[in-house]
């Protein structure tokens, strides 16, 4: 088995009396893709904002790359991208500007803005401000700046959305190609289709819980049924609770 990237112990995040996450625990792998499933309010980007550092989570322990993100943040950040959701960009600055900013926050090498923007088909709006950037457009450059550099982990938020057919095939194939060298990927999704057949792993989240954990064998047997496959999956163990 790969090595371990990033270890969840225990993690849990309470807003008053409301128990978002009740105690993840998650261990992810270099090389690997995995999904992060679930009904609207399951937990989902609330789990990915703490593992990422954006949120202090209630309790529980997560470290990053060997590094604790509760008493090392810098250093365990500095090896984690994370494409939140709205993407938070630098307004004012181009996209360009943007992605070289975040690439000298984590030491990049040259080049590395160039790559992921050619890769992502970013650079025919590399002049443009990132306050004019459409929705599709804004996705990704968030996903950009989650890819360049030398990450370990990369944490997506619902990144593929929002996208045209050909931005969310270069987008697939960004995300495929930074886990073959070697990252983590832990990306949240109601996509199915193109995502089941890109990732090593399915996590489902309901009410702040795992409630299905599909890799290996076990996950190839389950897509290897056809199409819709994860989806009845899905269904078979949440709930269909109508409009929350």
């Amino acid at each position: 088995m790969a090595a371990s990237v990033c270890e969840v112990r225990n993690l849990t995040v309470q807003y008053g009396k409301r128990v978002a996450v009740d105690g993840l625990e998650l261990d992810l792998h270099a090389g690997d893709v995995t999904l992060l499933l679930g009904p609207n309010g399951a937990g989902k980007s609330t789990a990915l904002s703490a593992i990422s550092g954006a949120l202090v989570p209630t309790s529980g322990t997560i470290r990053i790359a060997g590094c604790d993100l509760a008493t090392d943040p810098l250093r365990a950040k500095a090896k984690l991208g994370f494409a939140d959701q709205p993407p938070a960009l630098y307004e004012f600055l181009t996209v360009v500007e943007h992605l070289e900013f975040v690439a000298a926050a984590r030491s990049a090498e040259r080049g590395e803005v160039d790559r992921v923007m050619t890769r992502l088909q970013l650079t025919g709006i590399a002049q443009r401000p990132c306050r004019e950037l459409s929705y599709g457009m804004r996705q990704r450059v968030g996903l950009a700046a989650a890819l360049v550099g030398d990450v370990a982990l990369v944490l997506l938020d619902e990144t593929l959305n929002g996208l045209d057919p050909y931005a969310a095939r270069s987008a697939r194939g960004a995300v495929e190609e930074v886990a073959a060298r070697g990252a983590a990927v832990l990306m949240s999704t109601h996509l199915l289709g193109g995502a089941e057949r890109m990732c090593q792993r399915a996590i489902i989240m309901d009410g702040g819980r795992v409630v299905a954990d599909k890799s290996g064998e076990e996950l190839a047997t389950l897509v290897a049924g056809g199409a819709g496959a994860l989806e009845e999956l899905y269904v078979s163990v949440v709930p269909d609770r109508g409009p929350t």
